[in-house]
């Protein structure tokens, strides 16, 4: 069974920039790149490394605004990917 067989909803490419911010341990800003969405939550790419799993971030992209949770990182070499779980 792959990843994608596993998932509750369903993924929807895209492409657009994405901010999003935090105060822990100090305040940052950090623009990336959108991927994918999905109803709870969405992937982006971004050059960040030090995120990590739980933090919140308040993030902004095309779609929404809110609050989102790291779910999880891959980084390979200066690109980051991450997974964020929408929670308000």
């Amino acid at each position: 069974m792959t990843a994608a067989d596993r998932r509750a909803e369903s993924r929807h490419p895209t492409e657009g920039e994405l901010q999003f911010s935090f105060d822990d341990p100090s305040r940052r800003e950090v623009n990336g790149q959108l991927m994918d969405y999905s109803k709870s939550g969405f992937r982006a790419m971004h050059d960040y490394p030090a995120l990590h799993t739980g933090q919140v971030v308040e993030f902004r992209h095309m779609l929404a605004f809110g609050k989102a949770r790291v779910m999880w990182n891959r980084i390979a070499d200066d690109r980051v990917e991450t997974g964020f779980l929408v929670i308000k």
